[in-house]
């Protein structure tokens, strides 16, 4: 099984609100591996909004993604491009 982990920043000015959190997980769904988030020792289910909401990631957060699956690689690719566009905010 393909694992693979990248640490990102959240850099839009609202942080990880509503609309942002739909966005990621809406594209996280689109992968059969599974995703999470982790920020110090929590970790959510990067599919779950209402486990995303409770990372509480405001601008500046650093996270850690984590994908394990067959499709693991362009999954982080995509979500880490997502969360480097400020998730179409800003």
């Amino acid at each position: 099984m393909n694992v693979v982990s990248q640490k990102i920043v959240v850099e839009n000015s609202l942080g990880l609100h509503m609309r942002p959190v739909a966005r990621f997980v809406d594209l996280a769904k689109q992968f059969d591996s599974f995703i999470r988030v982790r920020k110090g020792d929590y970790i959510a289910n990067g599919k779950d909004s209402m486990a995303m909401m409770l990372l509480e990631a405001t601008k500046g957060t650093e996270l850690e993604l984590l994908a394990e699956g067959l499709d693991a690689d362009r999954a982080i690719e995509a979500l880490v491009k997502l969360v480097e566009n400020k998730f179409g905010e800003d």
